[in-house]
């Protein structure tokens, strides 16, 4: 038998029958699923430093278990001293298997070690029923060793959820454990 995460199985078992329960869903396919999650940085000093992107690869890569690449400028802007097609930021695409993976360590062991953590903001929605989520530091991530980083610097999170909703995407997430704060 192969190994399933935690909260795939979770998902399988409670959060679909929730999910239907809740908005009256007659079909096990209309129930929203998570789709992807992005992780991205933008490195606006690498213009000048080149090294900070691969140190950003780095970071990302054992952050997700999975390799990162660079994303390139699309366009010259003078004002920045920046050239089309300079590395200028970082990304990874999880999913599948590890993208629950990612989610249960964000949010078992990377969130509770947030400073004064009440919760994430609910107003990250964009209207079709993605998520998106600054973290300020890269620390609270577990795999990170703080001693050797030579920078600290945020990163967003893009949860994409098949929800065609603001409401059931925040409800999917939810039930996935994602803390949303209260009103």
């Amino acid at each position: 038998m192969s190994y399933i995460p935690r909260l795939k199985e979770e998902y399988n078992s409670k959060v679909i029958s929730a999910l239907k329960s809740e908005f009256g869903y007659k079909n096990v396919m209309q129930v929203p699923k998570l789709e992807k999650i992005v992780l991205s940085r933008g490195v606006g000093a690498a213009v000048s430093d080149k090294k900070l992107i691969d140190y950003s690869v780095d970071e990302f890569t054992k952050i997700t278990g999975q390799k990162a690449v660079s994303t390139l400028s699309k366009k010259d802007v003078a004002s920045f001293k920046l050239r089309k097609g300079v590395p200028i930021g970082v990304k990874v695409t999880l999913r599948g298997e590890k993208m629950y993976e990612f989610l249960d360590r964000f949010v078992t062991t990377a969130l509770p070690r947030v400073r004064d953590f009440n919760g994430i903001k609910s107003t990250g929605f964009d209207g079709r029923g993605n998520y998106n989520l600054g973290v300020e530091e890269q620390i609270i991530f577990p795999e990170i060793d703080i001693d050797k980083i030579n920078k600290i610097s945020g990163l967003d999170i893009t949860f994409v959820t098949s929800a065609s909703t603001d409401k059931e995407a925040k409800s999917l997430l939810s039930e996935l454990g994602l803390p949303f704060k209260k009103n």
